[in-house]
């Protein structure tokens, strides 16, 4: 059973590429309305610094990727280069959610860090986030994908607030989101047999943490929800999406 709710997730979500782990389709999730979210239509993951032409095949050619959500730092990008997706020609736009002078710690001990690191993205780099939902929500983007470098933080938010935003049940956005676990220790041997460095210890500080995404959404309720919108929409609603992509993005995604 899945954390966050006991939501289970179907094995066929992930997929098995040579080079990317952390990689799945958010297709098959309940919606509170009795729907599900559509496969083939968007996809989560970690890098994909390391794909293989096999797995740029797979994507491009099988999944019919159009365009991939790039949220690291400008300094990541710059640090490894074009991904071999990007270089297979499709379009890639870099959203970055970290400022490039970096976040403050929480003021107080009270606040979970990653609960602040969550919130900070939205309150930093909120036009970033309303691009991504925007280009996501375009009735001619195709498939797409949204990653990362391990595809479990900013990945994990802008998902997790695409899914509240289209209806998907609550429990399974944050199942969505705690499912990256499973993939945590997978990620770290491939980084670290590429480096040379010691996996570490203890990979516990590492994993994503139920909880923690449940609070940023229930912040997110009390702030932003009123008359009936979940406070995940009626985030992007006050930030500049319109009611229009809202309804874009929900037919995309769910059926």
């Amino acid at each position: 059973m899945g954390e966050g709710g006991g939501v289970a997730a179907p094995v066929e979500r992930w997929l098995a590429l040579e080079g990317l782990d952390n990689v799945r389709d958010v297709g098959g999730l309940p919606t509170r309305d009795g729907g599900t979210t559509r496969s083939g239509v968007l996809l989560r993951s970690g890098s994909l610094r390391h794909c293989t032409p096999a797995d740029v095949t797979h994507l491009v050619d099988e999944f019919g990727l159009r365009l991939v959500l790039d949220l690291r730092t400008q300094r990541e990008i710059d640090r490894d280069g074009p991904t071999p997706v990007a270089r297979a020609g499709v379009e890639t736009v870099a959203l970055s959610f970290i400022p490039e002078e970096g976040r403050e710690l929480p003021e107080s001990d009270d606040v979970d860090p990653l609960v602040h690191n969550y919130l900070g993205y939205l309150r930093d780099r909120a036009d970033n986030v309303v691009t991504g939902v925007r280009r996501l929500a375009a009735v001619d983007a195709g498939p797409a994908l949204v990653h990362c470098a391990a595809g479990k933080d900013r990945t994990g938010v802008l998902v997790a607030l695409v899914l509240d935003a289209v209806g998907v049940e609550r429990a399974a956005v944050v199942a969505d989101y705690a499912l990256s676990a499973e993939q945590v220790e997978a990620m770290f041997r491939r980084w670290t047999a590429a480096s040379g460095e010691p996996m570490p210890e203890d990979l516990t500080p590492h994993l994503p943490r139920a909880e923690a995404m449940a609070a940023v959404l229930a912040h997110l309720d009390a702030e932003y929800g009123t008359n009936g919108v979940g406070g995940s929409a009626g985030w992007l609603l006050a930030n500049g999406v319109d009611e229009g992509s809202l309804g874009h993005l929900r037919a995309r995604l769910t059926a």
